[in-house]
């Protein structure tokens, strides 16, 4: 069960950091990413958020998200849940002091 709850709560994480990869690079708009210049300050092209965007998708279903039943699993749900909550919060911290400088 112990396996099931983090394969869930990662792959909220994976998941919910798809979506400003995606949406930026599909937008034609750079965007932070981990091969910037720093790491996740720095901008990187769309088409690197993209690749990066399907990557969190890719690795997000790849721990077995598809395979979770997580709309009769309480706990899998509150996993997942919790694992997209805290990202997008992290993210929105993280990013929000990068926006405040400018």
């Amino acid at each position: 069960m112990t396996a099931e709850l983090l394969r869930s709560f990662f792959a909220g994480v994976f998941l919910f950091n798809a979506i400003p990869h995606l949406t930026h690079g599909i937008a034609g708009k750079q965007f932070q990413s981990p091969f910037a210049k720093p790491p996740g300050v720095g901008l990187s092209s769309a088409l690197v958020n993209v690749l990066w965007g399907w990557t969190n998708i890719f690795i997000g279903l790849g721990l077995g998200f598809y395979n979770i039943d997580i709309f009769s699993n309480a706990s899998a749900t509150a996993a997942f849940i919790c694992g997209g909550l805290l990202v997008s919060l992290g993210l929105a911290w993280h990013f929000g002091k990068l926006y405040a400088q400018e």
